[in-house]
């Protein structure tokens, strides 16, 4: 059995396919989802999105930058505030990202700078973490 997937950003139709399984970074930690899930709403996290696909059983990482899911009825919604595919990744950006991040929260001041930077380098860290993920 499969699951239709939707992924949609304010943007854009990111995926809109039949897949096997998914695993999720949600509010309350990671969930698998397969065929006949439990139907349910929930608040996603800055994470690792994991979709193993139809045809060839491989997994495709994905990350996602918060937002919310919906699952039901073999259906997934998936509503957030960006997604990438981890191929979509340039290793060298992200790693440049990610040290600017990271100098940026060392020079916050203030608590809404700090959070800012918090942020910041909580999405610059998965999409590096996206990039090393070791295909199953």
């Amino acid at each position: 059995m499969t699951l239709n997937l939707c992924v949609l950003t304010p943007n854009r139709i990111v995926w809109n396919s039949e897949v096997k399984e998914i695993i999720l970074a949600t509010n309350s930690g990671q969930i698998g989802v397969l065929a006949d899930h439990a139907p349910i709403a929930t608040g996603l996290d800055i994470g690792l999105f994991k979709i193993r696909l139809t045809a060839n059983d491989e997994w495709l990482t994905m990350t996602l930058m918060g937002g919310f899911a919906r699952i039901g009825n073999n259906e997934i919604t998936i509503l957030v505030n960006d997604a990438e595919k981890a191929s979509d990744i340039d290793p060298q950006e992200a790693q440049q990202t990610l040290e600017i991040a990271e100098a940026n929260l060392r020079k916050a001041q203030g608590k809404r700078q700090t959070i800012e930077a918090n942020l910041a380098l909580r999405r610059a860290r998965t999409r590096v973490e996206a990039i090393n993920v070791v295909p199953s």
